[in-house]
């Protein structure tokens, strides 16, 4: 099976595989063989069907239990509204947010702190307003601004983030894809097109744990990606999505090449534009999201954002940072994180690598961190495992979600997301998972015969 993006198998010393499943070796198998696993799955997805199942591996939310380990923060202030410095966060202004809730955002992302802002909840919501602003008025000044330059191009790695192709989409920005490898984007193919289309003007990014394969960007992914902006030219920008900086599943997790420091060595500061929240950290609908960039990018940003609003949710900005006051209180709570993750990241792996490890029905990636994993089907097939789950009472991710407009060329990419359920139910949820790969590759492997 060609996969859109290089397969890493990696598989972590925490998952404990159980007994070895059938083999289903299609490309050997006769008619009769065809039929009768066909018949024998079938007879079990009805079974399935009977019990009338209702689970949900959509989204890359928390769970409950999860976002319990930050409900100290209710009361935290106890009637205390003013920060070190004298702002009373209770009234209007600090369009940049505190200087605490500014410091959460530069440990996260290594940048110094008067190259941070802080906002409300939503780090969606700061690269969209971003992405409009660019678009619209330009972040280098008079004449920057992409719409007075026709029509304007996005890079997208794929598989990706649907959110980050519905924003480009709603702005009218054309989308091109290039292949993820596991060391990041193909920065070959991204630097070729680059040198030969003026109209891209820029290029998302999951650099950490990427969402949905889990990648870690290479050192030289990322030095590579800083030298961009000497490449396209002064309105290019990278959206530097590091939604999953801190939430690493190993003990010893691969480290990001700061981005920051790679294009100061380059001179393309003004290249790259970096994003992170809160979001999964603290409580999800109250979280607080982070703005890195150079001087010349927050300045435009900040000059816009004017006009939207007086200000963030400072009160919330306050209660963040006295929960990681302590010195090392924000990595003891991602710790805490990480355990209620990793055996719902280990069931997943556990039935994908019984079921599929002998044969090639099936490739996917796992990851050291993050929220997702990737599975390749055969080629044609993940819409109809993806409704066949459904049928089943088993949610999952639109298949094509991970492509721009929503088309997966291959139609084989899957995005599993294991984190809402318990364990009981992931272990559930993969049973149906991988009877439903297998009926659907059974019955296509009979149509092709």
């Amino acid at each position: 099976m060609q996969a859109p993006y290089t397969n890493l198998k990696t598989h972590h010393k925490w998952v404990e595989f159980s007994a070895e499943d059938t083999t289903l070796n299609l490309s050997n198998a006769s008619v009769e063989q065809l039929q009768e696993w066909k018949q024998q799955l079938s007879a079990e997805y009805d079974n399935v069907l009977a019990r009338k199942l209702n689970l949900d591996l959509t989204r890359g939310k928390p769970s409950a239990e999860q976002l319990s380990l930050s409900d100290a923060m209710d009361g935290i202030l106890a009637g205390d509204y003013i920060t070190a410095s004298g702002i009373d966060v209770r009234n209007y202004g600090g369009l940049e947010g505190i200087p605490e809730a500014r410091a959460i955002g530069s440990d996260i992302l290594g940048v110094p702190v008067e190259n941070v802002l802080a906002g409300g909840n939503s780090s969606l919501t700061l690269m969209y307003q971003t992405m409009a602003i660019a678009h619209q008025f330009g972040l280098a000044g008079e004449g920057s601004a992409w719409s007075q330059e026709g029509t304007v191009k996005f890079l997208c790695p794929v598989p990706g983030y649907d959110r980050h192709y519905s924003v480009c989409e709603h702005l009218g920005i054309e989308m091109l894809t290039v292949a993820m490898t596991s060391t990041g984007p193909d920065m070959d193919q991204v630097e070729k097109m680059i040198a030969a289309d003026p109209s891209i003007k820029g290029m998302w990014c999951v650099p950490k744990y990427s969402n949905p394969t889990g990648v870690v960007y290479s050192d030289e992914t990322v030095e590579r990606i800083a030298n961009l902006g000497n490449i396209a030219g002064k309105n290019f920008r990278v959206f530097w999505d590091n939604a999953y900086a801190i939430h690493d599943l190993s003990d010893n997790p691969v480290a990001l090449a700061n981005i920051f420091e790679a294009c100061k060595a380059a001179g393309t500061e003004d290249s790259v534009i970096q994003f992170a929240s809160t979001s999964k950290v603290t409580h999800a609908g109250s979280g607080v999201a982070f703005i890195a960039a150079s001087d010349t990018n927050l300045k435009f940003f900040k000059l816009a954002l004017g006009f939207m609003t007086i200000g963030p949710d400072k009160v919330n900005q306050l209660r963040h940072a006295k929960f990681f006051a302590a010195d090392g209180a924000l990595s003891a709570h991602m710790a805490k994180h990480a355990a209620i993750i990793k055996p719902r990241f280990a069931s997943v792996l556990k039935h994908l690598e019984a079921a599929f490890s002998d044969n090639d029905l099936g490739e996917w990636e796992s990851a050291d961190g993050g929220y997702f994993i990737s599975f390749d089907t055969r080629p044609g097939l993940a819409q109809k495992v993806v409704k066949l789950a459904g049928d089943a009472g088993v949610k999952l991710t639109p298949a094509g979600a991970t492509f721009p407009y929503g088309k997966d060329p291959q139609d084989s990419n899957i995005r599993i997301a294991p984190t809402v359920p318990t364990v009981d139910q992931v272990e559930e949820a993969m049973q149906v998972f991988v009877l439903c790969v297998k009926l659907a590759s059974v019955e296509q492997a009979l149509a092709n015969s």
